[in-house]
């Protein structure tokens, strides 16, 4: 379409050109006649009146072409700078532009035109430049589809989400993709309305879990699109989870411990009055008297006889007083662990070196055989000491599971794009269930807690990184996936 409207503009022009030609040339044929006609009546040589002619000729011609000049030149010059426009060059200008006549006020105002647009141009790529950071970082998976719903526009999260770059993305169709059913099952938004969202349990290819979906349109071209936001709930529903739990241990631990320390303090003291009480009786038993005429066999009371004659209830008594006070001592110490959950402090982060921060915790479990199979050379910013708290419950986890399948434990590590990955690997039974792993006060184990994994979870959280606990893909048993930034 450009090519004819620049050549039709071409022949408009020249015929332009033309007729500003022959109209200067007509306004001066009167003179040139005149001239011609008056030269011989003026008593002139012939020669004369032939340079006279000729000049008058000549200057005829001369002011017809300058006149030319002078209409065509500021149109050339407008037509080269809309044409500049046209093509996207707002550095061209009009030098000739003078406000005080009509065609330098054309000129001024074609380059007040070119600035205005040059500013809209650096203000739309200004915000499109804007756009595409703020679509590269933030954290909502955003996929643009076409009226064929293919895929025309995704940015980083959605590759994240996908697994796949942007160029394995564009042009593949929602089927392909996997997302076909979203953009079915999510209502649509009407023009000028936010999409109501609505969050669902979904697996794509970089991860698992809960997503806040919503769906959109525009146009394009003309053309309408439909837009679809995914959003990763997982993290913020962990954090309102580790929230209310630790409300709730708070709540547990107060109430728990005010009515354990009267019940430990009471049982505690009767306890030891019923032992001041036997010993008393013990001390002033009186002895037993011994039979007539044989003075002999009077004897001291024994011990067993004194219990004895005290009675099997005051042993049951006692008894009970001491399960009492271990039972809650036992409670105070599983209400202790639980409230470290609430108290983990912010990390106070220092340089750790990977092997050998794994090699040394390694040697701290000795039930199952442990193979450290190293990775690359790795610094972390990370506190040590939770550090050493989070791989020491991992590898507790790992091999209690190993040794009901009399199997070991590998732990490795590789540093992929800025980050630390730390694999530990066991040859147990594997997972049965994984959805409530991570859960305050849920254990798989007879005996368990459940503190260990939620305490790893919050430590690695707390580090910026993330855990997961799944089964091995290659082999038979479990797989711990520790990531942390570097």
């Amino acid at each position: 379409m450009p090519a004819p409207r620049v050549e039709r503009r071409g022949r408009l022009v020249v015929r332009h050109d033309r007729r500003v030609l022959l109209l200067a040339l007509l306004a001066g044929a009167p003179a040139v006649a005149a001239t011609a006609w008056l030269a011989p009546r003026a008593g002139l040589a012939p020669l004369a009146r032939g340079w006279l002619v000729g000049i008058a000729v000549f200057v005829w011609i001369v002011a017809a072409l300058v006149a030319r000049l002078q209409v065509v030149r500021p149109l050339q010059t407008l037509a080269n700078v809309l044409a500049a426009l046209r093509e996207g060059d707002f550095s061209f200008r009009a030098r000739a532009a003078r406000p005080d006549d009509a065609l330098g006020l054309a000129l001024h105002e074609a380059n007040l035109l070119t600035a205005v647009l040059r500013e809209e141009r650096l203000r739309a790529l200004e915000s499109a430049a804007l756009l595409r950071r703020v679509m590269a970082e933030i954290d909502v998976a955003v996929f643009a589809f076409d009226e064929a719903l293919r895929l025309r526009l995704v940015n980083r999260q959605g590759e994240r989400l996908l697994a796949r770059p942007a160029e394995r993305l564009i042009g593949e169709t929602a089927d392909a993709l996997g997302v076909a059913d979203l953009l079915r099952d999510v209502e649509r938004a009407l023009p000028g309305v936010l999409p109501a969202p609505r969050v669902l349990s979904a697996s794509f290819p970089g991860g698992t879990g809960r997503w806040e979906v919503r769906r959109g349109e525009f146009r394009q071209g003309g053309r309408p699109h439909a837009l679809l936001l995914v959003t990763d709930l997982s993290e913020t529903l962990r954090a309102e989870e580790r929230q209310a739990w630790q409300r709730l241990v708070r709540v547990l631990s107060h109430e728990i411990n005010n009515s354990l320390a009267p019940i430990k303090t009471i049982a505690g003291s009767l306890l030891r009055r019923v032992r001041s009480a036997r010993e008393r009786a013990l001390r002033a038993a009186p002895a037993v008297p011994a039979l007539p005429g044989d003075a002999s066999t009077a004897h001291p009371p024994t011990a067993s006889g004194v219990l004895a004659a005290y009675g099997s209830a005051d042993d049951d008594f006692a008894h009970g007083l001491g399960v009492i006070a271990e039972r809650a001592e036992s409670l105070g110490r599983f209400i202790g662990a639980y409230a470290r959950l609430t108290r983990l402090p912010a990390p106070s982060k220092r340089a750790v070196d990977v092997d050998h921060w794994v090699r040394r915790v390694a040697t701290l479990e000795s039930r199952v055989p442990l193979t450290v199979v190293g990775g690359p050379a790795v610094v972390v910013p990370a506190d040590a000491d939770q550090l050493d708290q989070l791989l020491i419950n991992l590898l507790r986890n790992a091999a209690d599971a190993a040794t009901e399948t009399h199997g070991g434990v590998t732990v490795w590590w590789d540093a992929p794009r800025g980050a630390l990955r730390l694999f530990v690997d066991d040859e147990g039974p594997g997972l049965a269930e994984t959805s409530n792993l991570f859960v305050p006060f849920y254990s798989t184990k007879p005996e368990g807690s459940g503190i260990g994994l939620a305490l790893c979870r919050q430590i690695v959280e707390g580090h910026g990184g993330t855990i997961t606990l799944e089964n091995r893909p290659d082999a038979r048993g479990a797989r711990a996936t520790v990531t942390l930034p570097r």
